[in-house]
């Protein structure tokens, strides 16, 4: 975009060698130099006029490209995506994303970087635990007032007001800021899919008024009884980029599933999440003594979440964990407790991290989507 004030400096530095009156420079000169002058300066508001212009046409928070076709958008989904179903692909995943070092000052943390990052670099899943926060005067007065948050759903890891850096961290992360950054990545990578994973410790209306808040999220939103996913299977992960249904819910909570957000035990199957202290606990068990791993339903097949990460998350345990011991894992116990069936989403600590083997969680997701 064009300065107005360079134009006017510009222009005035440019005027002032002009010939004062009386000078013996030709008028035909003058004149050629003048309209020359006059030129360039029109020139240069038109454009900045169009720039102007073009940026006004554009909605708050939405990028100047060009429109895609429906047949283009089908054409790369294709190409991206090939003709997986979303139970035939995998996705990397980060074990309570929120918990880094960049969004929110954490003492204890399960992944380095932010969110915003964690997609970026190629995360597909999120866990996330939501609470309800209460406004506190009193926390408010003995921050000095940087902890004077309104009442709403908050991302904890624990009680939202017990130990800052612990179980909260300020600045407080809500649940609907977090969301807008899943919708805005979304917005400009239009061939992904992100899930989210929620440990759920609001009320229903509660998570729906937060939902309700995130901009451009209905038009996201996938609704399995839309695509009819219990008589007729998940559909192909190209056909979800195409639709425009690129966003997944879980909760492990029951009372939500009208506002899209799928319960998990409905389904999907899940691993017990903890490899143990020592990080030797590598069967592969259920977390729900009545959703066997291996669960058979006709027509139907439930999406698996694959836990790997620890009691304690450290940097150097995770580096131990997410390379050939993941690898192996998924090899050798989870998918013979599954009946054959690999992991969609593969869900560490410290997803970047590795033991050095050339293994890495993005790696062993990469490799399990290029298998048959």
């Amino acid at each position: 975009m064009v300065d107005m004030d360079t134009i006017r400096i510009w222009s005035h530095g440019r005027l002032r060698s002009a010939p004062a009156p009386g000078s013996r420079t030709a008028p035909a000169a003058l004149a050629r130099r003048t309209g020359r002058r006059s030129f360039v300066c029109l020139l240069l508001l038109a454009l900045l006029g169009a720039a102007t212009a073009a940026s006004a046409s554009a909605p708050a928070g939405t990028s100047s490209a060009v429109s895609v076709s429906p047949g283009t958008r089908a054409a790369e989904a294709a190409a991206r995506w090939g003709d997986r179903r979303l139970d035939e692909a995998a996705f990397l995943t980060t074990h309570n994303a929120f918990t880094n070092y960049d969004d929110s000052r954490w003492s204890s943390v399960n992944q380095a970087e932010s969110v915003r990052a964690q997609l970026d670099n190629g995360v597909r899943g999120l866990s996330l635990d939501t609470h309800w926060y209460e406004r506190s005067t009193w926390l408010c007065v003995i921050s000095f007032g940087s902890d004077c948050y309104p009442s709403d759903v908050y991302l904890c890891h624990g009680d939202c007001k017990t130990f800052a850096g612990a179980t909260y961290a300020l600045p407080r992360q809500s649940f609907q800021g977090t969301m807008q950054t899943v919708v805005d990545f979304l917005a400009s990578h239009p061939q992904e899919v992100v899930t989210v994973f929620l440990e759920d410790y609001v009320g229903a209306d509660q998570l729906g008024q937060s939902l309700g808040r995130v901009r451009g999220l209905p038009e996201l939103l996938f609704r399995p009884d839309d695509w009819g996913v219990r008589q007729n299977g998940w559909p192909k992960v190209a056909d979800l980029v195409t639709a425009g249904k690129r966003l997944l819910i879980f909760s492990d909570r029951s009372d939500r599933e009208h506002l899209g957000v799928m319960y998990d035990k409905s389904w999907t199957l899940s691993n017990y999440w903890s490899l143990g202290d020592m990080g030797n606990d590598l069967a592969c068990v259920t977390r729900w003594p009545d959703v066997p791993l291996d669960r058979q339903e006709p027509g139907f097949r439930r999406l698996f979440t694959m836990s790997h990460h620890r009691n304690v998350p450290t940097v150097l345990t995770a580096a131990l964990d997410n390379g050939a011991k993941l690898r192996s894992r998924i090899a050798e116990q989870c998918r013979t407790a599954t009946g054959g069936r690999s992991p969609n989403y593969v869900s560490v600590d410290f997803h970047r991290l590795s033991d050095g083997s050339g293994h890495t969680p993005a790696s062993i997701v990469a490799e399990l989507n290029g298998s048959p």
